[in-house]
Formats: structure tokens, sequence, C-alpha cells
């Protein structure tokens, strides 16, 4: 609870120092984004529009929250501390990136695995239908009785399909 507080009363007072950062500068250059809040950003799924990262939500939620960032960023705090304050506000299920430990680890082992094993069966796959297509026809002894009858086979197939108006 207390956390919960020091955490709202910080975002709170940088927001109110942030109302400058909304502001386009006079001279009219583009607004610059802090390299650390841009980072902090980047890892972060937007609590006001579901489903989307917070760098691309449109609501005003958003805005807001990307700016304390900002002012968080120019006030000297890492991303990683930008990060993890915003998600001890908002909760863990805003976290665009599994952590790198327990549970979340498994979430950067899976894909190179199943990668590198689905690699694996498909070089094994065709490996052995080439030595199957290499053994397979050139053990197969064709007697003069059996051409013969294919020969025949053939010219039946062919008279069938003449037309015959």
């Amino acid at each position: 609870m207390v956390r919960t507080l020091v955490v709202t009363a910080l975002l709170l007072s940088l927001a109110v120092g942030s109302s400058s950062s909304q502001i386009p500068p006079e001279t009219g250059e583009a607004l610059s984004v802090h390299p650390e809040a841009k980072a902090a950003i980047d890892r972060l799924k937007s609590p006001y529009c579901p489903g989307l990262m917070l760098a691309v939500c449109t609501s005003s939620g958003g805005a807001m929250l990307r700016d304390s960032i900002q002012s968080m960023a120019e006030a000297g705090v890492s991303s990683d501390s930008i990060v993890e304050l915003i998600l001890a506000e908002y909760g863990q299920q805003w976290r665009a990136e599994p952590l790198r430990s327990g549970v979340g680890l498994w979430a950067w082992i899976l894909p190179p695995v199943a990668l590198v094993t689905g690699l694996l069966v498909v070089a094994l796959i065709l490996a052995r239908r080439r030595r199957v297509e290499r053994t397979g026809w050139d053990e197969v002894v064709v007697t003069p009785r059996d051409e013969e009858r294919l020969r025949e086979a053939l010219r039946e197939l062919e008279e069938e399909e003449e037309p015959v108006f």
C-alpha cells in the first residue's frame, strides 16, 4: 500500500512537471524522446489500449503515461527502473516481453529449441527420402515377359484414347 502511494506520488509529480514536454518546441523542430524513455516505452503494453503497445496507444491516458515516462527519463531514471515502477503501479500483465528468469525463461528457450528441432526433423526426412530414392528403383528387375505385358497395355490404352469420329 505504501509502495503504491509512493509510486503514485512520484508519477503525479513527474506528470505535473511534464506538462512542458507535451508542448512542441517553438523552433519548429520535432519532439525528441529520451533514449531511456524510448527503451522503457518499447517494453510496456498499454493499460489504456488493451492489446496494443504503449508506443502506439492513441488514448489520452497512454499519452500522459508516455509523458510521465519521458519526464522520469529526463530526471535520470533508468529504463529498467521506469519499467519496474510502471509495472508496480499497473501490474505485471502490462510487461511486453517475458522475464528472463523463472517461468518467463521458457518463453526465451522454447522457440529456438522448437526451430532447431523442426530443422533437424526436416533434414532427417529429406535424408531418408534420398536414401529410399537411391535404393528403391535401382534394384527392380524387369523381365522380358513383364516388358511385353507393359507394351501391350500401352497399346490398348492408346487404342482406347483414339477419337472415334
